[in-house]
């Protein structure tokens, strides 16, 4: 799966969510994707598409705000 496809699907099932259950459906949408192999790579590469699934990424890679500082000096 490349980064265009997990974030538009995301963002169309998304809308039908309940707002009470975005971030734990974020958290199990990320999950799961990550049990079928998608890469670490392409998680951070779709960061900025959504907050709700950037937080989900970010626990999921157990990112925090100075290792993304980080990343971006590479």
């Amino acid at each position: 799966m490349n980064e265009e496809f997990v974030a538009d699907l995301w963002d169309l099932f998304k809308s039908y969510l309940d707002k009470k259950h975005i971030e734990m459906a974020a958290e199990k949408y990320v999950d799961m994707l990550a049990d079928y192999g998608v890469e670490d790579i392409t998680f951070k590469e779709i960061l900025g598409v959504d907050k709700n699934l950037d937080a989900a990424i970010q626990y999921y890679l157990e990112l925090d705000e100075e290792d993304e500082d980080y990343d971006d000096w590479d």
